[in-house]
């Protein structure tokens, strides 16, 4: 089973945003919006890692170190908004194992995520399987599921949407895609890929028309648009 992330924070969007990111790197997560629902969540859940803002309603980051550190020991992230090298410290000193300023990249933090978790010697998370959204792909058994419902790609089609999937956000170019795909690509071919795209959205999308998943860079390429759970 994938690895449990609990993620503290009164930020609504931003706990959204980072649960997203987690969830797609492979990892399962819990959130609390703050310090005392926090305590409840670890005790409940055991989390392996857990992402905590410092500065937050009912009880705050510190307070909830304090806390957890009587029954607890899962590596801690801290999130803050201030970068007074004073409050850093002391943080460290409270028992986090890292910490980052906001605003920060959740690609970052997924980084910090792994490097944490390998540096307490816990195992990474399977990344076998995907999911965004209603929509998964599993790649040992090489099946996509939208909204529980299998449907059948090509070869061609599951190597694009793994590829896409796998790096939600990231624009490919039309030859990058070739490349990933099939392993090689030729000039004067990379055009085929927009064919490719086009019966992948048929069978993923809601509305082919207009994609929900797999969006269109203009005079770039493709990329992957990801969606919560």
């Amino acid at each position: 089973m994938s690895q449990l992330i609990l993620v503290v924070d009164d930020e609504a969007k931003l706990v959204s945003v980072v649960k997203g990111y987690l969830e797609q790197a492979g990892y399962r997560v819990v959130t609390a919006g703050n310090g005392r629902e926090a305590l409840f969540a670890a005790r409940d859940h055991q989390p392996d890692l857990i992402i905590l803002d410092m500065m937050m309603p009912e009880m705050d980051g510190l307070a909830f170190m304090r806390e957890y550190a009587r029954e607890g020991s899962a590596p801690i992230i801290a999130l803050t908004a201030r970068v007074d090298e004073t409050d850093k410290i002391l943080g460290l000193e409270m028992g986090a194992d890292d910490y980052i300023t906001k605003p920060f990249s959740p690609r970052e933090l997924v980084a910090r995520v792994r490097a944490v978790l390998r540096r307490s010697g816990a195992a990474q998370p399977e990344a076998n399987l995907l999911r965004s959204g209603g929509l998964s792909l599993d790649r040992d058994a090489r099946v996509v599921s939208v909204n529980g419902r299998q449907v059948e790609l090509t070869p061609m089609e599951f190597n694009l949407l793994n590829t896409l999937m796998s790096n939600p956000g990231r624009t490919f170019s039309r030859m990058e895609l070739l490349e990933q795909a099939q392993g090689f690509a030729y000039d004067g071919y990379e055009r085929t890929i927009d064919v490719h795209v086009k019966n992948l959205r048929k069978k993923i999308e809601a509305d082919p028309a207009q994609p929900d998943y797999v969006l269109t860079v203009f005079g770039a390429g493709y990329r992957f648009n990801p969606h919560n759970q």
